[in-house]
């Protein structure tokens, strides 16, 4: 199957949801997202290998975060999020991995995590709003417990990082395995 059979635009839509793609013949795409006040984007290239579609997106996946500040003080572990929209700081979720096990907390309406934990390896934060690949807060290497982040424009956009679509036939792609969409059995449909 060529590149040239799934030119052109497939859409999406469930109740007020909608999104689609746009796949050019010089292999780019480019895509949308809307859903209540949530809109993403994405543009990157694309391949074709039988009945399977991979996209690569333009966005570096995991780096949806900026630390701007970071220390080691007190007990535990603090996560501070920084960004105008006091609204996006309320759903960002810090995981905390000690010894192979996870434990998981939301920010509070202020941005802000801590975990009165003694030891943590590996630190993650995830934006519940715009899911993609979680970005490393802290490795194993790093000993400092405080953390200041702030949210970067690239959070609205879509990484498609192992994300597999299979080519149903000439009209049809579905979405196999899916984190940026709140929805099961997507199957965009070519205009």
């Amino acid at each position: 199957m060529s590149q040239t059979t799934i030119e052109g635009e497939y859409y999406f839509r469930k109740m007020e949801m909608a999104s689609g793609f746009n796949f050019s013949k010089d292999g780019k795409f480019q895509f949308f997202y809307v859903y209540g006040s949530v809109d993403r984007n994405a543009a990157g290239s694309f391949t074709v290998a039988g009945d399977t579609l991979k996209l690569k997106s333009d966005k570096e996946p995991g780096k949806d975060f900026t630390i701007t500040n970071q220390s080691k003080n007190g007990t535990g572990y603090t996560i501070k999020f920084t960004h105008p929209n006091k609204y996006l700081l309320k759903h960002i979720l810090c995981i905390f991995v000690a010894d192979g096990k996870q434990r998981e907390e939301f920010t509070d309406d202020n941005g802000q995590v801590h975990v009165d934990i003694p030891h943590c390896d590996t630190i993650y934060a995830l934006h519940t709003l715009y899911p993609d690949v979680p970005t490393i807060v802290k490795d194993d290497k790093n000993s400092n417990n405080h953390f200041t982040l702030e949210l970067k424009p690239s959070l609205e956009q879509v990484s498609f990082k192992d994300i597999i679509f299979k080519i149903i036939d000439n009209k049809t792609i579905e979405c196999i395995n899916n984190y940026f969409m709140d929805s099961t059995d997507i199957k965009f449909t070519k205009q």
